[in-house]
């Protein structure tokens, strides 16, 4: 197990090696002068110059990738010019929103689609069965943007039962983090529901006509002993892989819930990044989330390896 463990980890920092060079090279392509677009077209030549300097843009690109990368080590993430703050500073305000929806919305994908996959499985072929693979289908193609605006017409401006911006961390108002939780966690989580649900019922369906479980029924067993103590079990090896994909989608893919939202988190720090040239928020905010990820792939990884030995052997 531990030969496994540093394979894996090994692997995870060379990925985040691989997306700082990716990534900070994308960014030397947006396009515009940084400094005006953060500052305004107003400003001085001589105050332009000095934040030019002091952001280290007059520096060649791969002095600057070493630079930011140093400093990242460090501890140091940079200097928001547009947001007059640290990075870090800024990062540790507005993460825990993002986390707090993310896992939300997996959790809630995991439960939900692993439970209609389940019965979907068991009651194959009948209407039941038909009707939640339909809606599975239409969750996984439905785009987030549109279900978006379908709710908030809906239940926002046309009832008024639901808010349709902003958000409220639990441990600062329960009962308002709920009611504006609701929309945003339920247009997050129906992709994953559905991709569950679908992942789930195939498993199942594989394992149910296994040798072992019609073993299990011979031997005088109720149905619902053999799908939840034998079934279900190796039905849900496979789940592992989609669940590190669920939460990385939930929190690396926040930006359009939360800008359609209008929550101060992640994703619309980033979108901000992009749309000021904030260089130094963006790298460090891509970075860091970039490391979420692959903590959450990481932690997947020694599931599997604990949930199937035969993974650590490869």
């Amino acid at each position: 197990m531990g030969r496994f463990l540093l394979k894996r980890l090994g692997q995870t920092v060379i990925t985040l090696f691989i997306v700082s060079i990716i990534s900070f090279s994308l960014i030397q392509f947006i396009p515009g002068d940084p400094v005006y677009t953060m500052m305004g077209t107003d400003i001085t030549p001589e105050y332009h110059d000095q934040i030019y300097e002091e952001m280290g843009l007059n520096k060649p690109v791969y002095e600057q990738y070493i630079s930011w990368l140093v400093n990242l080590f460090q501890g140091d993430m940079g200097y928001s010019y547009y947001l007059r703050a640290d990075v870090s500073t800024v990062i540790a305000k507005r993460l825990p929103t993002t986390l707090c929806l993310g896992v939300t919305s997996a959790i809630v994908s995991v439960i939900i689609g692993i439970a209609f996959g389940v019965v979907s499985a068991v009651k194959r072929q009948t209407l039941l069965d038909r009707t939640i693979t339909i809606f599975a289908n239409i969750g996984v193609a439905m785009p987030s943007f549109w279900l978006v605006t379908v709710m908030v017409l809906i239940f926002s401006i046309n009832l008024g039962w639901l808010p349709a911006t902003g958000y409220t961390l639990p441990w600062v108002d329960l009962a308002a983090s709920l009611r504006q939780s609701i929309l945003p966690v339920f247009c997050m989580s129906l992709g994953g529901i559905a991709s569950y649900t679908r992942q789930t019922r195939s498993s199942m369906l594989e394992v149910i006509n296994q040798d072992y479980i019609r073993t299990a029924r011979s031997k005088g067993l109720k149905e619902g002993q053999v799908i939840s103590r034998h079934a279900i079990k190796n039905g849900l090896i496979p789940i592992l892989t989609l669940a590190g994909t669920t939460l990385r989608g939930c929190i690396g893919g926040s930006a359009i819930i939360e800008t359609m939202f209008n929550i101060v988190g992640m994703g619309q720090v980033m979108v901000t990044a992009v749309n000021k040239c904030d260089y130094q928020l963006l790298q460090s905010s891509l970075f860091f989330m970039a490391a979420i990820t692959c903590g959450c792939n990481l932690l997947v990884d020694i599931a599997y390896g604990i949930a199937d030995p035969r993974v650590r052997l490869e």
